[in-house]
């Protein structure tokens, strides 16, 4: 049988969500490196970074080992985990749809699988949006001004919440719709 347009963009669709959950598990260890960078708090390593790349790649994993000295510097701390915990939620939201796009390939997308991928791709959404939040309060405080209200991580409150709600309605629609093909199937 020949594949529906459909089924073909979502083929080309799950081909670029891998590629992405690929490269946000290879970037994922690197993110204290990359934070540490971004600060400007390697200029006693600039060596290594403009040595050979894998010297750099070997400090990027080298600084997950100094987690017990983060506390004389609790914002890039804080950064690191919010964006650790992000790039973790992010991966398995990228694999739950990977899921979901290969059984739209395959012309099967009424399972109840594709309910529970949406649900926990929700969940994850949610937590993306507590973490952003979390992370909006504690640099109100830390900061002692309004600022980071107009930072991305108060954009991301409302927009992964969002997000959550979408994929929660999505989960319960594919459960509506696997129930009555299930229903239609067994009538015959």
């Amino acid at each position: 049988m020949e594949k529906t347009s459909v089924q073909k963009l979502a083929g080309v669709l799950k081909v670029l969500v891998t590629v992405t959950f690929v490269c946000n598990l290879l970037v994922l260890p690197l993110v204290p490196g990359l934070v540490a960078l971004g600060k400007g708090t390697v200029a006693t390593h600039a060596q290594a970074l403009l040595g050979d790349a894998l010297g750099s790649l070997g400090w990027c994993f080298r600084l997950w080992g100094e987690l017990g000295q983060w506390g004389s510097n609790p914002a890039f701390a804080v950064l690191c985990l919010f964006l650790v915990s992000c790039g973790i939620c992010t991966a398995v939201i990228l694999w739950q749809a990977r899921r979901v796009l290969g059984t739209i390939v395959t012309g099967e997308p009424f399972q109840a699988a594709n309910g529970k991928s949406l649900k926990t791709a929700a969940v994850c959404c949610f937590l993306i949006s507590a973490a952003a939040l979390v992370r909006v309060v504690w640099r109100i405080w830390y900061y002692r001004s309004l600022a980071s209200l107009c930072s991305y991580n108060a954009l991301f409150v409302p927009l992964f919440f969002m997000g959550g709600l979408l994929c929660m309605v999505m989960s319960a629609l594919f459960r509506q719709a696997y129930e009555l093909k299930s229903e239609n199937d067994l009538t015959i």
